[in-house]
């Protein structure tokens, strides 16, 4: 009986695996259908090349390490935001959208193969220490930067609190390289801080879109409404230097100050990449005057803001020409914890406007003062005066759907000017004089003057501009 019930098993068990295979070469064939033959060819001589370098390479390497450093030049070959994320980055990737992570807090990207400083996060140890935008990272402790990705340089950076890391770096002017040692902390982002300023106007500064941004931009509204009796004057939103963050949270932000409109919608080549999102209409809505803060450090997020509220005419964009980061990451997690982080459309404004490549145009152009003698820190050095850095300058970036040949404004195409500054003739060196900050000067002014200028951008037109020299 016994012998009976070992031989049912064994044919039940050799049925199961021949269901199972032939289920297995069913979806095989099913998937080698759905390729091209060129993609299949491709396939073959990336098999092809793993083996030779497995068998020939100086030292043993594991297949993983090889996969997984094709997938991350593969993603980097596309586009600058698109990325490889291993498993320890998408946690990481988790963690830093609810606003905390252990690092040093700064932005960067890749310019012409080198690491570069997009913005230093405010109140965090690159901050602190003097990290700026323009500055090239030549080392991360040991190790060069040249033509490192973004997901490597990252994952050097990052570490737990309280641990040590060099940053070896070259500034535009300076004539040497020089180092900077930071203590590593929790990076706890509070993306939203307000004040009132002189006159009885409220001051919101929003530095990222993070999980919390929207709250607390709720929060700070509701406070400054209180402090000025219930009802607000006026009211300046600074996004600058803002890299952005959640599309739910920029949506969510710009809600607070509209009465209903599109805000922002999507198209990609996939039908689901195909979204609008909507302001909502509200009993009570105070249409009270608005001033937003923008420069080349406003992007992805904060661009939709700007966008939004400029194209329903609800608020003065002040600054300078935008970022242009006007496309979408969709974060698609694979079985083995890692994820894709993949461009899968585009941002356009409520009136079709691509954000792409182009970014947000102010309606009052203000430059800001350009580093002075008395604003040099290095003494003895030659300052080259560069424009920011953009979109349409990154390697790889893609065009924005409507100008396919774009060109970069004239005035940013001219080269920076340079200022050489004398040795002092004493030990001690004068100390910087703070810069005036002529854009929320400016923002001020047309709180205070609003009539004038809300009449002017009622007939469609922009404001009038100012410079540095104004």
């Amino acid at each position: 009986m016994s012998v009976m019930k070992k031989n049912r098993w064994a044919i039940t068990l050799a049925v199961f695996l021949i269901v199972c295979f032939l289920g297995l070469e069913e979806i095989a064939v099913r998937r080698a259908q759905a390729l091209p033959n060129d993609t299949y060819h491709e396939l073959e001589t990336f098999a092809n090349v793993l083996a030779i370098v497995q068998k020939n390479y100086v030292e043993p390497v594991s297949t993983k390490r090889l996969v997984d450093g094709a997938i991350s030049g593969m993603l980097a070959s596309l586009d600058p935001h698109s990325a490889y994320l291993t498993p320890e980055l998408y946690r990481d990737l988790e963690v830093e959208t609810r606003g905390s992570f252990g690092g040093i807090g700064i932005e960067i990207t890749i310019k012409n193969g080198l690491l570069t400083v997009v913005a230093p996060i405010e109140d965090t140890p690159a901050y602190h220490a003097g990290v700026k935008a323009g500055d090239q990272i030549i080392k991360i402790n040991d190790e060069f930067t040249k033509d490192m990705t973004l997901t490597d340089a990252v994952k050097l950076m990052r570490g737990p609190s309280g641990t040590k890391l060099r940053l070896t770096l070259h500034r535009n002017g300076l004539p040497d390289l020089f180092t900077v040692t930071l203590t590593r902390a929790v990076i706890k982002i509070k993306s939203v801080k307000s004040k009132m300023m002189p006159g009885g106007y409220g001051y919101i500064r929003v530095s990222t879109f993070q999980e919390d941004t929207n709250s607390g931009v709720e929060k700070a509204i509701d406070k400054l409404t209180k402090e000025d009796h219930g009802h607000l004057k006026g009211l300046i939103l600074d996004l600058r230097d803002n890299p952005g963050g959640l599309l739910n949270q920029a949506v969510k932000v710009s809600n607070d100050f509209l009465d209903g409109g599109l805000v922002v919608y999507t198209q990609g080549r996939d039908p689901s990449q195909e979204q609008k999102y909507f302001a909502q209409h509200k009993s009570h809505f105070s249409d009270y005057p608005m001033v937003v803060l923008v420069d080349g450090g406003t992007a992805s997020a904060s661009e939709i803001v700007s966008g939004a509220l400029q194209d329903h005419r609800r608020a003065i964009i002040v600054g300078t020409q935008t970022f242009g980061k006007g496309s979408v990451q969709t974060i698609l997690p694979l079985d083995d914890h890692s994820a894709l982080r993949l461009t899968t459309a585009r941002y356009y404004t409520p009136n079709g406007r691509s954000i792409q490549a182009v970014g947000i145009t102010p309606n009052v152009e203000v430059e800001n003062p350009k580093p002075t003698l008395a604003s040099i820190e290095k003494q003895g050095a030659t300052i080259e005066i560069n424009p920011e850095i953009r979109e349409n300058e990154l390697p790889g970036h893609f065009n924005n759907g409507q100008h396919p040949k774009l060109e970069r404004r004239e005035e940013k195409q001219e080269q920076g000017q340079s200022v050489t500054v004398p040795k002092p003739k004493s030990a001690k060196a004068a100390k910087p004089a703070k810069p005036k900050d002529l854009q929320l000067d400016k923002a001020l002014d047309i709180l205070k003057h609003w009539k004038n200028y809300q009449v002017q951008l009622a007939q469609g037109g922009s404001a009038q501009s100012a410079s540095a020299a104004h």
